[in-house]
């Protein structure tokens, strides 16, 4: 494969219902494919689904992983001591995020994305004049301030975003 766009499971880690101000409940991801036991089983996850990916990759092949303080941390140090090169990390700032509902913390607005190539000595195709273009002629940069797809844009299947 030429490129691998890894959508892994965020570990969020949420024991209680989570409620809106209104006392209403918010539909939290409570799947089974994002429930773990530990850290560690995380770890052992995203350690198996790195190694996975970069055996279909190309030898010049890129892979972008998105997350957020949830996993994307926890997951570019095990792609790292995979010997993935890490080329960028893109902040998607979203302009329409979910609030914190329980008003502890702020307002989770954006997510991480890692562009990495298969190893440091990767020739990765970059299209950077490609990407000017469609930029206003400006270099393309790692802020990207895109909103969350919301009502019939939003599709999913089993249960997960396609």
């Amino acid at each position: 494969m030429d490129l691998v766009f890894a959508d892994p499971p965020y570990n969020l880690q949420l024991q209680n219902d989570l409620m809106r101000p209104n006392q209403t409940k918010v539909n939290a991801v409570r799947d089974d494919w994002d429930r773990f036991s530990s850290f560690s089983d995380y770890d052992n996850f995203s350690t198996s689904m790195a190694q996975r990916c970069k055996r279909v990759m190309k030898k010049d092949a890129v892979i972008w992983v998105i997350g957020t303080y949830h996993n994307i941390f926890r997951i570019g140090k095990i792609m790292q001591d995979l010997g993935f090169w890490i080329l960028n990390d893109i902040i998607w700032i979203k302009t329409n995020p979910m609030p914190n509902f329980r008003g502890t913390r702020f307002t989770n607005a954006h997510e991480t994305l890692i562009f990495a190539s298969r190893d440091k000595d990767s020739k990765y195709t970059f299209h950077y004049k490609s990407m000017k273009i469609f930029n206003e002629d400006l270099q393309m940069r790692s802020d990207w301030l895109i909103p969350i797809c919301a009502g019939s844009e939003r599709i999913k299947a089993d249960g997960k975003k396609v």
